[in-house]
């Protein structure tokens, strides 16, 4: 399944591409974004965004994965609906067509006759992007098609995207919001048990070229099945003996997070090693890269399709992510392999997108004493 690998880096750079040609002209990106309502609407934000570009990004990547791998068509998800309602209020369902022609036609009905517009947009949907240097050859992994699910958040951290705040991101520091809290998220799943076992990150707003002044992206992939654990980044340097000395970790929370869960935290961390960032995928990947020890989110916030990529990238270095509300009502005081978020099934109790809410918070670790730190932490406090 390496090819699968090799094609999920792909399509994850030309959803890259159309974030980025979606951001080149503000009167376009404007025309470009609309209200979630109804059951769609993730309750954390006052106002939710659902753009084009997430809905394109999404039909285009089951698109090429259903081409290449017809056993996985009905088992792959996204965020986004893919009905789309342009300015005359004329709804619209996005498909990528068998044309570069006909996807342009498709698009051009959303975006009320703006042709030109439409054109640049099936320009990216059906480029392929230049050749992703990986070092996936060889990689053999023993799995078929048939027992893998894909979860696809197309945009994640959209307000960020819509804001499009530009940052320069510093070497060894998380950055809280702007552009590069951005991320596609690809993440595959085993179908019986829900284990996420491959992940695909790709970081369109990384870099702008100083000469070009056009944005560059980066991205990360995990593999983890059984014993076959492989990343695109090394592991951090182990701190985990330095901050049992000091009695201090580095945490990521949401600005949002509860009062008491930063109280609860402060005094575990080191002087402004408590941190906020925006975007759930983000701050997991700030985790993966070692810009901080854990990220705790204490709310139902988050869904499937944020954690189930950085997960996989998590479980490849060794760590992983965890139902926080699990953790806290063990008993056991080691790691609960059965806390570890699963991909598979939805919460037959709840609507909408709740039936794919990780319901119980949580909590991305790299290492064990980390995760353990922050439990004992937190236990009695919520």
């Amino acid at each position: 399944m390496a090819d699968l690998l090799q094609l999920l880096l792909r399509v994850a750079e030309k959803a890259a591409n159309v974030a980025r040609v979606c951001r080149q002209e503000a009167p376009l990106f404007q025309l470009l974004v609309q209200e979630k309502t109804g059951d769609d609407k993730n309750k954390k934000f006052v106002q939710d965004f659902k753009t084009l570009a997430d809905v394109v990004i999404q039909e285009m990547i089951r698109h090429d994965v259903g081409a290449q791998f017809p056993e996985m068509t009905g088992f792959i998800h996204g965020e986004e609906s893919n009905k789309f309602e342009n300015g005359l209020g004329e709804s619209v369902t996005v498909t990528v067509c068998a044309t570069e022609k006909e996807t342009a036609a498709l698009l051009a009905a959303v975006l009320d006759g703006d042709y030109m517009a439409a054109s640049l947009l099936a320009g990216a949907i059906h480029q392929d992007p230049a050749t992703i240097d990986t070092s996936t050859e060889g990689l053999a992994i023993p799995l078929s098609p048939s027992e893998l699910g894909i979860w696809i958040d197309p945009i994640d951290a959209t307000s960020q995207y819509i804001e499009g705040r530009e940052e320069v991101l510093e070497e060894g520091h998380l950055s809280p919001s702007g552009l590069h809290c951005a991320l596609v998220l690809i993440g595959v799943y085993l179908r019986n048990t829900g284990e996420p076992v491959m992940g695909v990150i790709n970081q369109p707003f990384n870099y702008k070229d100083p000469a070009g002044g056009g944005w560059r992206g980066k991205h990360f992939w995990g593999v983890s099945c059984g014993d076959i654990k492989a990343c695109s980044i090394s592991r951090p340097k182990d701190t985990a003996d330095e901050s049992k000395g000091r009695g201090r970790l580095s945490v990521v929370l949401s600005s949002s997070e509860k009062q008491v869960v930063k109280e609860a935290l402060a005094p575990l961390c080191g002087p402004d090693k408590l941190m906020y960032a925006s975007g759930a995928g983000y701050k997991i990947l700030c985790v993966i890269q070692g810009l901080a020890d854990v990220y705790v989110l204490s709310e139902g916030s988050t869904f499937k399709w944020d954690s189930c990529a950085p997960h996989a990238l998590l479980q490849a270095l060794g760590g992983g992510v965890v139902d926080l509300t699990k953790c806290l009502q063990s008993s056991s005081g080691t790691k609960d392999h059965q806390a570890e978020l699963t991909y598979h099934q939805p919460c037959t109790e709840s609507q909408g997108a709740d039936r794919w809410a990780n319901q119980g918070g949580l909590l991305a670790y790299l290492d064990c004493t980390s995760l353990h730190t922050v439990i004992d932490g937190l236990k009695g406090k919520l």
